[in-house]
């Protein structure tokens, strides 16, 4: 694995803690298909949560919230769309896309932030 995959596997486990610590429970990390990646497949209650995990180092690139660009969430609402139609349909709460934006500094602990329905 490379630097760039090592950090975004990172920046991944530490969204399946947060989102577990919140009380949400990991069904699926990295689910594939030809359309593409779900990084976390996750229920929040009865809500089917599809989250998405953007790392950044400190200081190198825009805040990862900001790399959600309308076309990315098209794609993840496709997504959703079809790892549902997968899955045997939609929960009784619902489907929600949500991000997880976590950011690596110099020094220090890494910070983590959790935005809901956000595409």
């Amino acid at each position: 694995m490379n630097a760039r995959g090592a950090l975004g596997r990172y920046g991944e486990d530490l969204a399946a803690r947060l989102l577990a610590d919140v009380g949400m429970s990991v069904l699926e990390r990295n689910w594939r298909c030809r359309a593409g990646e779900i990084d976390i497949v996750a229920m929040d209650g009865d809500a089917l949560v599809i989250c998405e995990v953007k790392t950044r180092r400190s200081g190198t690139y825009e805040h990862p919230m900001a790399a959600v660009t309308p076309a990315k969430a098209e794609r993840l609402r496709r997504l959703a769309a079809l790892w549902v139609e997968r899955h045997g349909g939609p929960p009784p709460g619902g489907v929600r896309i949500d991000l997880v934006g976590v950011v690596l500094p110099e020094r220090g602990a890494p910070l983590a932030e959790h935005a809901r329905g956000v595409a």
